[in-house]
């Protein structure tokens, strides 16, 4: 047997045997603890019929004659750490059975035989919460390049190569919010062009991306609608106009059937400057359009 799995010391067994004769009315309700902390059956049955006091006593005393019962042990001392309340409520005397219980949780403290398995708990918690951090922290780094990059797009004069950096901005933004992208297509006819795809909640999505200085006409929309309208009944399209829709054409594809959302500059800088999650950005324009058939909303304002 290791040093380093060795029976438990004598003071921490017998406040063990303690919580079993005070915790634990019937026999059925502590032969079940024991086998549930991994005590062998046979171990269980061999000294059942003394009383609670010595059966607990004997049991722990067997399995500190092996290495794989000094494991043992420490599995039943933590499950009896981990209690709350005595097991049974007709326990003859419950307040001694919970003074037993806070008895076995100090000694175990003050012997460090539990406190280690809660300082691997807690620096495990710690590496979760570094990683989250740094997944946040590299997010927002790269959020920043990408509105660098939305910004010198504003700013500049040729459109066609604006429309192309609307293209990659896309790509990149939505694989930072791990949702797949698909870079502009054409259909195996050759007949459509399609600037983008996607799949969100179930519903794949077809993406039109316009980056002009004029407002999108009511003609464009309708004709990507007509390339949405085509496919299958679970897909949906979202037309994207940096520059922005005027109220008139917006009101035209309102309301019921509809199955496109047009989303604008606004929702994409939102997201670059961390205000809002893609995810919670698209889930929220969709479900008002979804209920209320409003094709454009803009969720950061309220009313």
């Amino acid at each position: 047997m290791t040093a380093t799995m060795s029976m438990l010391p004598y003071d921490v067994l017998e406040a063990m045997v303690q919580c079993f004769g005070r915790c634990f009315h019937y026999k059925d309700g502590m032969a079940s603890f024991l086998l549930s902390a991994g005590v062998p059956k046979p171990l269980v049955d061999q000294y059942r019929n003394e009383p609670k006091f010595k059966w607990a006593r004997n049991v722990l005393t067997d399995l500190g004659q092996s290495e794989d019962g000094c494991l043992t042990q420490r599995r039943v001392l933590t499950q009896l750490c981990n209690l709350r309340d005595v097991v049974e409520r007709d326990v003859p005397d419950r307040a001694a059975g919970l003074d037993a219980l806070r008895a076995l949780k100090q000694l175990a403290l003050e012997r460090e035989i539990i406190v280690r398995k809660q300082r691997e708990k807690e620096r495990s918690n710690a590496q979760v919460a570094a990683e989250r951090e740094r997944v946040v922290r590299e997010r927002a780094d790269k959020l920043a390049k990408l509105r660098a990059v939305f910004t010198e797009a504003v700013t500049s004069t040729n459109r066609q190569e604006a429309g192309y950096s609307l293209e990659d901005l896309l790509v990149e933004l939505f694989a930072l919010f791990e949702l797949e992208y698909r870079r502009s297509y054409r259909t195996p006819t050759g007949t459509q062009q399609i600037d983008g795809q996607f799949t969100f909640e179930g519903f794949h999505y077809l993406v039109e991306a316009k980056w002009r200085k004029d407002y999108p006409p009511e003609q464009e929309i309708a004709g990507f609608k007509h390339k949405v309208d085509g496919k299958l009944e679970s897909t949906r399209g979202v037309f994207i106009s940096v520059a922005g829709y005027r109220p008139a054409v917006i009101e035209q594809f309102n309301g019921r059937g509809s199955n496109i959302i047009l989303l604008d500059g606004s929702h994409l800088i939102h997201v670059l400057e961390g205000r809002m999650d893609l995810r919670e950005m698209l889930k929220l324009v969709i479900d008002k359009a979804a209920q209320e058939g409003v094709v454009y909303s803009t969720p950061w304002v309220k009313g």
